[in-house]
């Protein structure tokens, strides 16, 4: 099934039209014409069945045929991520992340970050793109990038955790995950967080935990986190 995107679709909508760039890519790239049917999602977990009654490549336009939403997770994982020195690299998480089934992801700037300006237009894409390709009817939420001071002072249900390489008694990541819980969990940046980052994160609730007994880097110790969050949670 080949997925497209329209955010601003909901039950009540009965037609509307792509924008120029996707009608374009639907009529002269994939060579669509009228009553072809195309499959669409709003990003909310709704699957729409469309057919086409205008194929024009400036203004492709459908009517919705019939619609069914996906359930909704029954767990929240947000990631609050540093961004990495090499933006391709957070860019391949982001990607990663959102066809293994995060919900939510934080740019977080942290003592030790050497990136501090984030391009949220082009994270957004990445992760439409990724969620197209996987055919997820779930867009993930990416928030603006905040300050790891900031966002730690934030309330938060659920479980609250951070990834950190310091010699001190960590629990392993396996051995706190439970089924149906949301979890919050921080990743630090290629210097990993300071000690003053996890000090103040201890103080505000949040769990020390161990991804393995090798160092990670940053984008790969996201991707574990999110792949084992989300394999604790899948239904037999």
């Amino acid at each position: 099934m080949q997925l497209f995107y329209n955010p601003n679709i909901t039950e009540s909508t009965e037609t509307f039209s792509f924008d120029k760039e996707e009608s374009k890519h639907i009529i002269k790239v994939l060579r669509k014409k009228d009553t072809d049917i195309l499959f669409v999602t709003n990003g909310l977990g709704f699957l729409f069945k469309t057919e086409i009654t205008l194929a024009s490549d400036s203004k492709c336009t459908v009517k919705i045929l019939s619609f069914e939403k996906a359930p909704a997770s029954k767990f929240h994982l947000h990631l609050a991520v540093a961004p990495t020195k090499m933006n391709d690299r957070y860019e391949w998480f982001l990607e990663k992340a959102t066809e293994i089934g995060i919900h939510e992801i934080t740019p977080i700037i942290c003592d030790h970050s050497e990136r501090k300006v984030i391009n949220n237009e082009r994270f957004d894409k990445i992760l439409l793109a990724a969620m197209k390709q996987s055919n997820e009817l779930y867009l993930p939420k990416l928030n603006d990038a905040i300050t790891f001071k900031e966002f730690i002072k934030l309330e938060r249900e659920g479980l609250k955790l951070i990834a950190h390489c310091e010699e001190t008694d960590k629990k392993t990541l396996k051995s706190v995950l439970k089924p149906n819980e949301d979890i919050t969990l921080l990743i630090g940046p290629e210097g990993d967080f300071s000690e003053k980052e996890i000090a103040l994160a201890l103080e505000n609730s949040f769990i020390p935990v161990s991804l393995g007994n090798t160092r990670l880097r940053t984008e790969t110790a996201a991707i574990v986190a999110c792949h084992s969050v989300v394999f604790v949670n899948e239904e037999e």
